[in-house]
């Protein structure tokens, strides 16, 4: 992300995994080869972007329970996702605290059984036929954004023999413009798989895993409802999240 004077700030590539990482056998192919290119002199399109405080949301756009329902289903009856419902929020803000306003947080992730809705997923879970798995909100003047969703279950991927990924929700932050969009992903508090993960494990830095994961907050629960797990995005500085596009 961008300070207010609009300069880039040089990040800190101690705090992001090496680009050749062979444990994370899928991204040997696609790993630079050559030297980093020099960004000197930022042009207009890296500098400017679209105004998010005049795009249109769906009344459901953040609320992943409701956004994908059967036609006509009602609450209560059919037609509502599978699985643990949950509630995710925090706050985008910048390395001083300051809240970064109005600005598209969006999300995507599994169903309750670990399966993605893409062509490309054959997990043999089944697919939900109420869950989308995706949504999309603005933060408000605060910089708080907010989901209610299901809780992802964990899925297996062909790194190993018996390779598992964690429960996890891909997170992206657009900044003022579409070079400033970071992409990450929200762990879950005390999930057994988050060390054996071959991509968690191309973190050196325990402390930039660490702001991958969101916390529970059973004051944000809904009783007889919904867990809350608070998962709050610091965009640049020395406390920043872990990016992976970074």
């Amino acid at each position: 992300m961008q300070d207010d004077n609009k300069r880039f700030v040089e990040r800190d590539r101690d705090w992001h995994p090496p680009a050749y990482a062979p444990g994370y056998k899928t991204s040997v192919a696609r790993s630079p080869r050559q030297a980093l290119v020099s960004l000197q002199k930022p042009s207009v399109s890296e500098l400017t972007g679209p105004d998010f405080q005049k795009l249109r949301m769906g009344p459901h756009d953040n609320d992943l329970l409701l956004n994908y329902r059967e036609e006509g289903a009602r609450e209560g009856r059919s037609g509502l996702p599978i699985g643990e419902r949950i509630i995710m929020f925090g706050r985008v803000v910048d390395q001083f605290g300051k809240p970064v306003p109005h600005t598209l947080v969006e999300m995507w992730q599994a169903n309750a059984g670990g399966r993605y809705r893409h062509k490309k997923d054959s997990y043999l879970a089944p697919l939900d036929p109420s869950f989308g798995g995706v949504g999309r909100c603005l933060t408000d003047a605060a910089g708080w954004y907010r989901f209610r969703t299901i809780k992802p279950g964990p899925y297996p991927w062909p790194n190993g023999v018996n390779t598992w990924r964690p429960a996890h929700i891909h997170v992206s932050v657009m900044g003022p413009a579409i070079a400033t969009r970071l992409i990450t992903q929200m762990y879950f508090e005390g999930d057994p798989l988050i060390p054996l993960c071959p991509i968690v494990q191309t973190i050196d830095d325990p402390e930039a895993v660490e702001t991958m994961i969101g916390r529970l907050d059973m004051a944000r629960s809904n009783p007889m409802d919904c867990l809350a797990y608070r998962f709050d995005l610091v965009v640049r500085g020395e406390l920043q999240t872990y990016f992976e596009n970074q």
